[in-house]
């Protein structure tokens, strides 16, 4: 015990970020030990200061049992964020051995919600009082729970009906102001604001952006009261999306990856994108291969090839930017394909004509050949527009097929890219192979 005590210590003092950097460099028997060694009130402030995917996996190594004491003493959000990310029967699992029946309910509703929608941010510490209350009752209750409450992130309270429908919200300050016998009904701000359960991130993000609130109470499809969200919680979650995103993007799929996870696993994930790249690249190849007679008649047309495919594939990547973005912001849909169609194809061919006059006159000047400077700077010029408008549509295509963009759009564009690049290069070349000859 006493060991324990001074391995907390020592967390402790290391703050939030160093306890992270420390555990990821702690092996396995290590941390089997600390988990063992600290109380479970420590341990779950730790799991709360940990990487999402470390404190997963420390769960996942404990026994339902030990697991489920940890949980509980989390906040209701975490636990149910860190269960959301864990096998199903992993998470079910811990659920049961949890003794409350009122917190294993609870549980079991959140982690049905999205992780980034109002229902899977809230916390469920909101205070609620009933509309006939009074205010010297409620001032009672503040006082004899002072420390409970403590715990909570209190700057309304809100009053609900008999059936806990949210009524309207109490500014504390007009609890101290008012008379202890006036009932709540007549100090409340009546229809306050609030969201439904299954409110998007993007959707509370507008919200919070356009009013100076700190939090908005949640409400079910039936308005009652089930927590509030905070302002702060909703921007760690466009923190944390915009993380996920980025790795996606990268071919980190699966989930988040730390290097300290097991390296099989660590490896199965990144196979699973990069293997097949492997056939999407064998195709782009093939072009090569089906003119071969052609590349080794104009040697320097090789000189070209990746930088037809590496500029039009830069065009590519902005315009699947853009789409993803809009996408996001819900200023974009599917079924908006002509509109996309036309914004982009403009952008394309004016790019695509400047870049393609820029590497022709380049060609041209060093090999002394008009001819391949039009080749080349027309290869590029359409290939650089059907990048732009494969990298606009890709994504909404995508989305209209339940595929996530950020994952699937880049190798798709890398491909197209490549292919219609080498086929460009070539095919017109070939048409004017007697003049380049020897080049």
């Amino acid at each position: 015990m006493r060991d324990g005590v001074k391995v907390w210590q020592i967390l402790e003092d290391l703050g939030p970020e160093d306890q992270r950097w420390t555990w990821a460099r702690l092996n396995d028997e290590e941390r089997d030990q600390v988990v063992h060694l600290l109380e479970k009130e420590d341990l779950a402030d730790l799991v709360q200061h940990l990487a999402e995917a470390q404190a997963i996996e420390l769960l996942e190594d404990l026994t339902p049992d030990e697991a489920a004491d940890i949980v509980e003493e989390l906040p209701d959000e975490v636990g149910g964020h860190l269960l959301r990310g864990m096998d199903d029967e992993e998470s079910s699992a811990i659920i049961e051995k949890i003794e409350d029946e009122e917190d294993k309910q609870e549980l079991r509703e959140r982690i049905e919600y999205e992780w980034d929608s109002a229902g899977g941010m809230m916390s469920e510490a909101a205070l609620a009082f009933p509309s006939h209350a009074s205010v010297g009752e409620v001032l009672d209750d503040l006082s004899a729970n002072a420390e409970e409450y403590a715990d909570h992130d209190v700057q309304y309270a809100y009053v609900v009906d008999g059936e806990e429908k949210l009524q309207g919200v109490l500014r504390l300050r007009d609890l101290v102001l008012t008379p202890r016998f006036t009932k709540l009904a007549e100090i409340m701000i009546g229809s306050p604001h609030s969201v439904r359960v299954d409110e998007t991130l993007r959707e509370l993000a507008d919200f919070f952006e356009d009013h100076n609130f700190i939090g908005l109470p949640v409400v079910d499809d039936r308005g009652r009261l089930k927590g509030v969200v905070l302002r702060e919680a909703v921007r760690e979650a466009l923190a944390d999306n915009s993380a996920s995103d980025y790795l996606r993007s990268r071919g980190i799929v699966g989930g988040e990856e730390l290097r300290s996870m097991p390296l099989a696993g660590r490896c199965l994930r990144r196979l699973s994108w990069l293997a097949p790249n492997i056939v999407l690249n064998l195709v782009a190849a093939s072009v090569i291969a089906a003119n071969e007679s052609t590349l080794a008649a104009v040697i320097a047309l090789a000189v070209f090839l990746p930088i037809v495919s590496d500029m039009s594939g830069c065009s590519g990547n902005q315009a699947v930017a853009v789409s993803i973005r809009e996408l996001t912001l819900g200023t974009l849909r599917p079924r908006d394909f002509l509109l996309v169609f036309f914004k982009e194809g403009a952008v394309g061919v004016i790019n695509g004509l400047v870049l393609g006059a820029l590497l022709g006159a380049v060609a041209a000047f060093w090999k002394g050949s008009v001819i391949l400077g039009l080749v080349v700077g027309g290869a590029l010029a359409l290939n650089t527009i059907l990048s732009v408008l494969i990298g606009g549509l890709v994504p909404l295509m995508l989305k209209r097929f339940k595929v996530d963009p950020a994952l699937a759009s880049g190798p798709i564009l890398t491909t197209c890219t490549d292919l219609c690049g080498f086929f460009l290069v070539l095919t017109i070349a070939k048409m004017f192979l007697d003049q380049l000859a020897g080049l």
